[in-house]
């Protein structure tokens, strides 16, 4: 038993920056519980070292879908950061918010979360190193990085082949326009990780009103008739309890916070029953509306040097280490993702429904046990990836226990609208065109995947569904919204039906944005401290 003012369950994207927020002032204790351990490890902090983090369950939740017929009934694997800072020190480091036109979407039903709206958070939060305008903020807590320098020479022809294609060159998909073609922001800092957890929770560990305790399971809130308590965790083995004085905040991402309000008694009536969970607040949408992009890459063998030609043998290695460590630059430093963009399938649509990723390398032969960026094809390859921006499949997230340790049952329904078919179809079809672009065709050899002779719009689907897969944005699984009819939680953040707990996190997002989902989630964050500190006055 222990006192604090706020309990927050979960070290992610939203966690970290609630946590660093809500201290900040001195006034409130707030205790933050990780599931995970620390952050302090090489393979977090080195920019590429993703890769060797895609299963390795020391840091990583390892879920898996249920077999999903969108994807040619294969399981796909869900990466999810256990550790501090979540996903945002697993991930692949692009910083997107999004198109404007997501966010009035968000605030035409919830007040306070149109564009106008977090575009102020976003500037607040933010430490552009292009230095701040009418879009971007400076200062902020938050560096982002503009990845101007030390790009792979083949992403000025993939920027060249795209304006060919009709794409524009787009120095900022975070600025006035979405559409085009560039090289993306990321969070990086001095050539490491900038995770939500280095920009945000070690400044905030130093003060002395916040606590953060780490391989802490949160099992379950605990509820004193409609108000939440506090929370009941396994640490060691021992089960635990801490209490709070004002509230419980959820930020264990858009799979943990359902599955803990599930097991904490709020969801669906029937699901709870069947399990003997003891019904605290009936709500349908717990765990439901799961929204997530789906994507796919196409690869080239080239005519020319990729990375691959670099990273794969034993002296590539050394030299990148060494150019690494005594320089902080090269391949070791970034993503793999150095440009990418937004477009249309079709000129009538109001905006981008497609994403671009640009990977001057290839993995076509796997790696057991990790995703093997540091290993690529033996062969110089290309890749170029797209994924859907505003999917209508609608999966959701279920618990099949009442053991808290068990993981949930994902449904994803990838696929599962012929809206989504056809927009795949029609984007792949667009890569292609990309590629026989006079700026690239002269480069490449031949088209390794899917090949040249998947040319029917019957086999480019089939193809699609056998090799597509996340891009790991789940989301809306504790959606924002009027009432318990349609959402789980109102434009404050606080769960229907019940007092003293919210999500704050990506399950809260109303609908999944265009883009990465790392930048949004820090900002539901920064906005959602926001209107705690303004409810405890």
């Amino acid at each position: 038993m222990h006192d604090t003012d706020y309990i927050i369950v979960g070290a992610g994207s939203a966690g970290c920056v609630l946590a660093n927020r809500l201290t900040e002032n001195g006034k409130h204790k707030v205790t933050l519980l990780e599931a995970g351990g620390s952050d302090a490890r090489f393979y977090v902090h080195l920019p590429l070292g993703y890769g060797k983090l895609f299963y390795d369950p020391a840091v990583n939740w390892l879920y898996k879908t249920e077999p999903d017929p969108g994807l040619a009934g294969q399981q796909d694997h869900w990466p999810r950061g256990k550790l501090l800072g979540g996903s945002s020190s697993i991930n692949a480091m692009v910083y997107i918010r999004g198109h404007r036109a997501d966010y009035e979407e968000w605030g035409a039903e919830n007040p306070g979360w149109g564009w106008d709206d977090c575009l102020t958070a976003y500037k607040a939060m933010e430490d552009t190193e292009a230095g701040g305008d009418a879009y971007r903020g400076k200062g902020g807590p938050l560096f982002i990085s503009e990845n101007r320098k030390g790009l792979h020479w083949l992403v000025e022809d993939y920027i060249k082949a795209c304006g060919q294609a009709g794409l524009p060159h787009n120095r900022d998909f975070n600025g006035a326009e979405q559409e085009g073609a560039g090289t993306y922001q990321m969070t990086i800092k001095n050539a490491r990780r900038n995770s939500a957890a280095r920009a945000f929770l070690r400044p905030a560990m130093k003060r002395k009103n916040l606590n953060v305790i780490t391989r802490a399971q949160v099992t379950r809130v605990l509820f004193e008739g409609k108000r939440a308590v506090g929370v009941e965790y396994l640490r060691g083995g021992v089960r635990c309890e801490l209490r709070c004085n004002a509230e419980v905040i959820l930020s264990g991402g858009a799979i943990n916070s359902p599955q803990l309000l599930q097991l904490s008694g709020i969801g669906p009536g029937g699901l709870l029953a069947g399990l003997n969970i003891p019904l605290v607040q009936e709500n349908a949408n717990v765990g439901d509306h799961l929204n997530d992009h789906q994507g796919v890459n196409y690869t080239w063998r080239m005519k020319v040097a990729t990375y691959n030609d670099l990273l794969r043998p034993w002296w590539g290695k050394a030299f990148v280490g060494l150019q690494y460590f005594l320089t902080g630059g090269g391949p070791l430093a970034k993503s793999i993702n150095h440009g990418g963009g937004f477009f249309r399938t079709r000129p009538d649509l109001d905006r981008p429904n497609m994403q671009l990723y640009l990977q001057a390398f290839s993995t076509l032969l796997p790696k057991a046990g990790e995703r093997p960026l540091l290993t690529p094809d033996p062969f110089p390859g290309l890749s170029i990836g797209l994924s859907n921006c505003r999917p209508t499949s609608r999966g959701h997230i279920q618990i099949k226990s009442p053991d808290p340790l068990a993981h949930p049952t994902i449904t994803a329904n990838a696929f599962s609208t012929d809206h989504d078919v056809q927009e795949m179809l029609e984007a792949v079809k667009y890569l292609r065109h990309i590629a026989a672009q006079p700026a690239l065709a002269h480069l490449i050899a031949e088209e390794l995947r899917p090949g040249p002779a998947v040319q029917s719009d019957a086999d480019m689907i089939a193809d699609v569904r056998q090799r597509s897969g996340t891009v790991y944005h789940p989301s809306c699984t504790a959606r924002m919204g009027r009432d318990a009819a349609s959402s789980v939680v109102d434009a404050r953040l606080r769960v229907h039906g019940v007092q003293g707990l919210r999500v704050i996190d990506a399950a809260a997002f109303p609908n999944l944005i265009a883009g990465n989902t790392n930048a949004p989630a820090m900002m539901i964050g920064w906005k959602g401290a926001e209107l705690v500190l303004a409810d405890a006055r």
